[in-house]
């Protein structure tokens, strides 16, 4: 891969104004080499516990997870891959950066996967092992202010794989992802927010912590890294 999803989806002037140290982490991972993180999040889920049966359907795919919890280790694996956007249509597979987030529960290790894609409408979130649920997002990153320097992601637009095609939820009912991510000089860090909510609802599930990480020869190189994850032509992602 010699340029990552954000690079090819976001504005050359908009990733201009990262951190550096956020350019090599959003940048294309290095044939041969991987990214791994590890660190701990200060909290992890949500305390409102009626919503934890519907996070358990979602937690099957790895996508979210009915938990409320404070200083979470957890460990990163960002591997590059390529997604076949649907078989069935012809469409080649696209460069992709594919995520393993295991959050060290104490009921237990919980793994969190996604895989980012840069598709003709934008940056696309394919989230869950089976990419059922896909966010389609909008870079942002300021010149100025407290966040200067940092990437932050908000979806635009959301869409659930179900009956054999992808359903674009109404913005007045679709959740929404923010997703900010900056480097803390003074404590040589990344510190990593995410917050998923709903309209009339608010917050339904967030995470928030920092880490380290470093780009590493890939050890698992000679087995099919990054796979070669193939859709069904239903799940368009937004």
């Amino acid at each position: 891969m010699t340029r990552s999803p954000y690079e090819l989806s976001a504005p050359a002037e908009v990733l201009a104004r990262l951190h550096p140290r956020l350019c090599t982490y959003f940048g294309a991972v290095p044939p041969g080499h991987v990214d791994r993180g590890e660190g701990v999040f200060a909290v992890v889920g949500t305390p409102r516990r009626w919503l934890w049966p519907l996070l358990a359907l979602f937690a099957r795919d790895g996508v979210v997870f009915p938990v409320w919890e404070r200083d979470v280790p957890f460990t990163v694996e960002n591997r590059p891959a390529r997604v076949r956007r649907g078989a069935a249509d012809g469409r080649e597979a696209r460069p992709a950066v594919r995520a393993h987030r295991t959050f060290r529960f104490r009921s237990g290790d919980r793994t969190m996967v996604d895989a980012i894609t840069a598709e003709p409408e934008g940056l696309v979130d394919h989230l869950g092992r089976r990419g059922r649920v896909s966010a389609l997002l909008r870079t942002e990153v300021d010149a100025d202010g407290p966040d200067a320097g940092a990437l932050r992601l908000v979806s635009t637009r959301v869409t659930f794989r179900a009956l054999g095609r992808g359903w674009g939820l109404p913005v007045v009912v679709a959740p929404r992802v923010t997703l900010v991510e900056r480097f803390d000089d003074d404590a040589d860090v990344q510190r990593v927010s995410l917050v998923l909510a709903a309209p009339l609802v608010g917050t339904l599930y967030r995470y928030e912590g920092a880490f380290r990480y470093a780009v590493v020869p890939d050890d698992a190189a000679g087995a099919a890294p990054g796979g070669g994850t193939t859709w069904s032509s239903s799940n368009r992602g937004s």
